[in-house]
């Protein structure tokens, strides 16, 4: 009778599976965390890059598959964890803070707040820390949306705390005005409190702190790259010509500010009748991929127009932006979040790759 493969001869097989993303063996990326080996049953845990990573099942499909192929093997169970790998330097304002993504537009209208909501929803659903910051200083709805428009932050230890809400860490200038007050301000006051939203907020420890910008190429792109080395942004835009011409101007603004473009999302795609189920392409179907490919950007995918979403952001009910939907709306916001988590832990590897070894992942296993 076989006695099976031993703990070595298992780590020796997962060194030809890859992680589809990042195309390296799950070893020397260090996700392969524990290997027990018992009479012919072997247990593998692996921790993935991300909780909201897209491709989690293939990756326990792969595993499971190449270590089944052992001669002995009579069973293989896989257990999936998550960790969220920072930068190789913490951030030198926010260390606590692994990725700051900022989520801009070249154009108001395209539905860019709501699509921030949405992605740091979905984040945070995946089991990620995250927070979101409303940097639209002189249209800030973000409040509004999360049903907390009468929220006012508390001061801790001289720091200001975040509105906690829906599982995000929230910070806006909604919190600071009254209702209906505008902003009528110069660029130094914007930059300033923009600074402040960065420097005397107390987010704690995060995944991902999500930034919403205000529409078009102005003061709080150019304030949030000279604060701190972002992420990178992802540019939300419609699939009309106007929006796209608006949006690659956005991307160009990044390009200049040096901050990666880690993708682009077309929102309001397609409306699906609720009485006939026929699809409807309101403003062109297709254009924020063609944009994607032609800048040489990734296309992080496409959100249909949805009621649901909408009654959500009016009623200031945020599960109803993922609960209420139906399930193709659903599984659409969760693709595009799930393909920003991955770019993301790519920009981040190659840093890595780049910059430095002497971390602890290869000894984890």
């Amino acid at each position: 009778m076989a006695s099976g493969p031993n703990r070595q001869q298992v780590l020796q097989t997962l060194g030809s599976v890859k992680d589809p993303e990042l195309d390296r063996d799950l070893v020397s990326l260090g996700m392969i965390k524990d290997v027990v080996v018992q009479d012919g049953r072997v247990e593998v845990s692996v921790e993935l890059t991300t909780p909201a990573c897209p491709m989690k099942s293939r990756i326990a499909a792969d595993v499971e598959r190449a270590v089944r192929a052992l001669p002995g093997v009579t069973d293989v169970q896989v257990h999936l964890g998550a960790r969220v790998q920072g930068p190789p330097e913490p951030q030198a304002v926010l260390p606590q803070v692994k990725h700051i993504i900022a989520v801009g537009a070249g154009k108001g209208g395209v539905g860019k707040s709501t699509v921030a909501v949405m992605l740091a929803m979905s984040l945070r659903r995946s089991g990620a820390r995250v927070g979101l910051l409303d940097a639209d200083v002189f249209g800030p709805s973000i409040p509004t949306m999360l049903g907390v428009p009468n929220d006012k932050p508390l001061a801790r230890d001289g720091r200001i705390l975040p509105v906690e809400v829906a599982g995000l860490s929230v910070m806006s200038m909604g919190f600071l005005l009254e209702a209906g007050d505008a902003v009528v301000w110069r660029g130094p006051m914007v930059h300033g409190v923009v600074k402040q939203f960065l420097s005397d907020v107390d987010w704690g420890e995060l995944d991902y702190l999500i930034v919403d910008l205000p529409p078009g190429t102005g003061d709080v792109p150019l304030t949030l790259s000279q604060s701190m080395s972002m992420t990178g942004a992802v540019v939300v835009c419609t699939g009309q010509q106007v929006a796209r011409l608006d949006a690659g101007r956005a991307m160009q603004m990044y390009e200049k500010l040096g901050v990666p473009c880690l993708g682009v999302v077309e929102n309001m795609t397609y409306f699906v009748a609720p009485d006939t189920g026929k699809e409807y392409d309101l403003f062109g179907k297709g254009g924020a991929a063609a944009l994607a490919e032609g800048c040489g950007v990734p296309f992080l995918g496409s959100i249909p127009l949805n009621v649901a979403i909408r009654r959500g952001c009016d009623a200031g009910t945020p599960d109803v932006l993922l609960d209420g939907l139906d399930p193709a709306a659903r599984e659409a916001i969760q693709v595009v979040a799930g393909n920003l988590a991955a770019q993301v832990c790519v920009r981040t590897n190659r840093e890595a790759e780049s910059g430095a070894a002497g971390d602890d992942r290869v000894e984890a296993v």
